[in-house]
């Protein structure tokens, strides 16, 4: 999971998370990535509209955004 998120980092692409938060609700948020460490993913966060700090332990799963293909 670290290399995806690098690489998106490195690449400035948009993905998808599934993350879970202190009280255990799971949600689906589009990032794009600024920084991470070894604790934690600083990104910013498509809908709340602000950079946040996702705790690293917390991300259920990521991938690639699926871009829809126009008519």
């Amino acid at each position: 999971m670290i290399g995806f998120l690098t690489s998106a980092m490195d690449e400035k692409e948009k993905i998808m998370i599934y993350y879970i938060d202190s009280k255990g609700k799971v949600s689906q948020r589009i990032i794009r990535v600024v920084d991470i460490d070894d604790k934690r993913v600083l990104a910013y966060c498509y809908y709340r509209k602000q950079v946040r700090n996702f705790k690293l332990e917390n991300i259920l799963s990521c991938g690639q955004v699926k871009r829809s293909v126009g008519a």
